[in-house]
């Protein structure tokens, strides 16, 4: 029975609503309640005065929403206040990413545990090779995938047993039919799908289901009258690539019938480690530059902390910012010699904010390091243990028509760009520590 088996199995392992169910996980009394995680606002310690929904005024987005509150229509990625419109009496949760990423880490090393050839593709989503793991391939019974599917069941008892969570599993010949099936019976699924239950299970379901087919592929398909991925299956190779192009035509044809011969990638070099956030409401480079210099001394130490717990240093110093017109600019510094310490980063992600008009608010900013190696032989920092939490923007208070006259820079010289750096010390890099 062994030979019907595929020549490879692959799982593909989703946390359940993860950021939200670590959410709810320290506070049970919360479960079966729609509750939405996003936004910056501290949440009382407990009791019946929780942040509701209706209450948050901003342009925060839903980082997560319990299957509660997306039966109410919230899901990931939607402004707050258009989630307040559909539920208004739901809570509302300010992330901890800490807590994310540890929790992370927990669920991964209990998978690595029993399968070890895991690809990482995030903080809640892994793929898992268990062709060769030691009874994968052994018939249970008459089911001669009976041994996958008690190793999948396994690999979920071993992550609840680690942090109490619970994630599902879409057992598959390939990457992308695991992909798939890993959604299909949501929460705490378990879900097999063979090349033969391709036409039963696969072909029903919308297009934008197969991974890799966006929102815009999507709508072209559906205006060309292919809504389901059987619909895509039963279309020609040259009228796919006429509409999509030869290379992509072709793909949407293999991915519809189910094939996919992508590997498990265990191990990958990351290009650039990076933190950004978007501010709940304009901050002023004059105005608001005291608050401005906190948030971007926070990040690059942050980012600083990110390289150093995972062995990397870089030389590529990189800023983004998006202005209150949604321009987004970015500028990049190179530096002599690698780096992981976040004094540093910020010496050299200062140079680049000199590049910069400083004229309009700003609705975001970001740090970035690149062009990264192996932290083999070079001394960093340690990395921090605790950091406080990214400082906030408080309510805007228009200043007096005194105050304003007081805070107004000097004028700019002739030739410079916009507003100077130096009109804004607070953003100012400072100078690199002194050699030992």
């Amino acid at each position: 029975m062994a030979d019907a088996l595929p020549p490879r199995l692959i799982a593909h392992l989703d946390m359940d609503a993860f950021y939200a169910s670590v959410e709810l996980l320290r506070r049970p009394e919360l479960r079966g309640l729609p509750v939405v995680v996003g936004g910056r606002r501290a949440s009382p310690a407990a009791g019946d005065d929780w942040p509701r929904l209706r209450d948050y005024t901003g342009r925060g987005v839903v980082t997560t929403s319990t299957y509660e509150a997306r039966a109410l229509g919230v899901h990931s990625g939607m402004g707050l206040m258009r989630s307040a419109a559909l539920a208004p009496q739901a809570i509302l949760l300010p992330a901890d990413f800490d807590e994310y990423r540890r929790l992370s880490r927990l669920f991964k090393a209990a998978v690595a545990e029993l399968a070890p050839a895991i690809e990482d593709r995030g903080i809640d989503e892994i793929y898992i090779d268990l062709s060769d793991v030691p009874g994968a391939r052994e018939a249970v019974g008459h089911d001669p995938l009976g041994g996958a599917r008690a190793l999948a069941q396994e690999l979920k008892n071993n992550v609840r047993r680690a942090t109490g969570l619970s994630c599902s599993v879409g057992l598959a010949p390939n990457k992308l039919l695991a992909k798939i099936c890993s959604d299909l019976d949501k929460p705490d699924g378990l879900t097999v799908v063979m090349a033969e239950d391709v036409a039963s299970r696969i072909w029903p379901l919308p297009v934008r289901r197969i991974h890799g087919v966006g929102p815009k592929a999507s709508a072209r398909l559906e205006s060309l009258g292919v809504h389901t991925i059987g619909e895509l299956a039963r279309q020609s190779p040259a009228w796919l690539s006429d509409h999509f192009g030869a290379h992509h035509g072709e793909w949407l044809l293999a991915a519809a019938h189910g094939q996919d011969d992508r590997p498990v990638v265990t191990e990958s070099e990351p290009v650039s480690m990076s933190r950004e956030t978007t501010f709940e409401r304009d901050l002023h480079p004059r105005t608001d530059r005291a608050l401005l210099g906190r948030i971007f001394t926070d990040l690059c130490e942050r980012v600083g902390d990110d390289l150093r717990r995972k062995g990397y240093v870089g030389r590529t110093i990189g800023i983004k910012l998006r202005f209150d017109d949604f321009r987004t600019v970015t500028r990049d510094h190179t530096v002599a010699l690698p780096t992981a310490d976040g004094q540093l980063i910020r010496a050299a992600a200062g140079q680049c904010l000199k590049r910069i008009n400083l004229s309009r608010r700003l609705r975001l900013l970001g740090v970035r390091v690149g062009n990264l190696s192996h932290a083999v032989g070079i001394d960093t920092p340690p990395t921090a243990t605790a950091r406080a939490p990214m400082p906030e923007p408080a309510p805007i208070r228009r200043p007096t028509a005194a105050a304003q006259r007081k805070a107004a820079p000097a004028p700019v010289e002739a030739g410079a760009q916009g507003q100077s750096l130096s009109l804004f010390p607070e953003w100012d890099d400072p100078a690199p520590p002194a050699p030992d």
